[in-house]
């Protein structure tokens, strides 16, 4: 018997809803109308989902949605700026933005820029640090500022913030959510006192089962030795209904092979960089991961990385960017992306190929063709 349309329809409705909150876990109503009316209509369903199956946490109030994504910090998760060529933040970026965090999260609802510079040099004092008004920190500033906008943390209310990135003396005037700025830390950062203090308490496994799908999903890749032996047979073993789970909350597909688990969606939506990708570092990485999986599995010295991609960029000059001209950056910001999507492993000098890198082994076959 088929399932009647009000069931697919509910079906379809949740499935959109949980695969919106896990790409933009803070959801702001007034940029978002559809999916918060879905997201507030099904949150009872949905938090049930995402708490019992991911060890997730999700809040919904009259205009906010914020999942927090507890059980796991994903290492290679930048914080992406919000103008047209996103980018990963920059350190000098994340300090300004935690700065701004801090000194708002108690209010005012309301303050200018000036006041809030005066605000962040005091919150950088008490927290050991240093800012100034030089245009490096002002652009830090700005992009910080630019991304809490975006994000519905804050909203302009008189001039631009974009000219005191290069005026030191313009002004404007924010409003700001508190409410919402004090949903965004996770229970993970508290005491926190190091990067790798954070990521070990993130990886305390509490609930097994809710660590590993959550690795699966957030992850690009997962492999057998991110997993001890019990966790992988584990896995292995119930892997039927952890694809069960996949499909009915996000449409994702479990692709398992015997180095490791991916999840597969077929839309090409639940990720914030796409891989492969256009322009000269995404093709660059491309044929660089062709040609570090035909030279097996032992390591690769850097510089024969930068001596391959040197060959690629001689070979694709005429159309890549002004970056090929550079092979030792190039190659960096391609092991980069390469890493991001764990396709390769940085370790000091070397670069470790990764099974899944294999699925980007280019098959070019020529095929002769009579003219006659």
């Amino acid at each position: 018997m088929r399932p009647s349309s009000d069931a697919d329809e509910l079906a379809a409705d949740l499935r959109e809803a949980a695969r919106h909150l896990v790409v933009r876990p803070l959801i702001a109503a007034e940029r978002f109308p559809d999916e918060f009316v879905l997201i507030r209509r099904h949150r009872q369903q949905l938090d049930q989902w995402f708490t019992q199956r991911f060890g997730y946490r999700l809040q919904v109030t009259a205009d906010t949605a914020r999942l927090s994504k507890t059980t796991v910090v994903v290492r290679h998760r930048p914080l992406r700026t919000a103008t047209a060529q996103r980018r990963p933040f920059g350190i000098s970026e994340y300090l300004m933005l935690a700065l701004v965090l801090a000194a708002v999260v108690s209010g005012p609802s309301v303050i200018s820029l000036r006041d809030l510079v005066q605000e962040l040099q005091g919150a950088a004092a008490e927290a050991g640090v240093t800012i100034g008004s030089e245009l490096s920190d002002r652009r830090a500033l700005v992009t910080a500022l630019r991304w809490m906008i975006a994000h519905g943390l804050a909203t302009e209310l008189h001039e631009r913030i974009d000219e005191y990135a290069h005026d030191a003396e313009a002004d404007a005037v924010l409003a700001i959510r508190p409410d919402r700025v004090a949903m965004l830390p996770l229970p993970v950062l508290a005491r926190a006192q190091a990067v790798e203090q954070l990521f070990e308490r993130s990886d305390s496994r509490n609930t097994a089962r809710a660590w590993m799908r959550a690795r699966i999903l957030e992850e690009p890749v997962v492999y057998r030795g991110d997993f001890d032996a019990d966790e992988w047979t584990e896995l292995r073993r119930r892997l039927g209904e952890e694809s069960g789970y996949f499909d009915e909350m996000f449409g994702l597909h479990i692709e398992a092979r015997a180095e490791g688990v991916m999840a597969v969606d077929p839309v090409g939506e639940l990720t914030d960089v796409r891989f492969p990708q256009t322009g000269t570092v995404g093709h660059a990485a491309l044929l660089l991961a062709d040609r570090l999986s035909q030279q097996g599995d032992a390591p690769v010295d850097r510089d024969v990385v930068v001596g391959i991609v040197a060959d690629l960029a001689a070979e694709h000059r005429s159309y890549w960017s002004q970056l090929a001209d550079s092979p030792e950056r190039l190659a960096d910001e391609a092991l980069e992306l390469l890493a991001d999507h764990r396709l390769v492993d940085l370790v000091d000098d070397e670069v470790v190929v990764l099974p899944a890198a294999a699925r980007y082994i280019l098959d070019i076959s020529h095929e002769a063709v009579s003219m006659l």
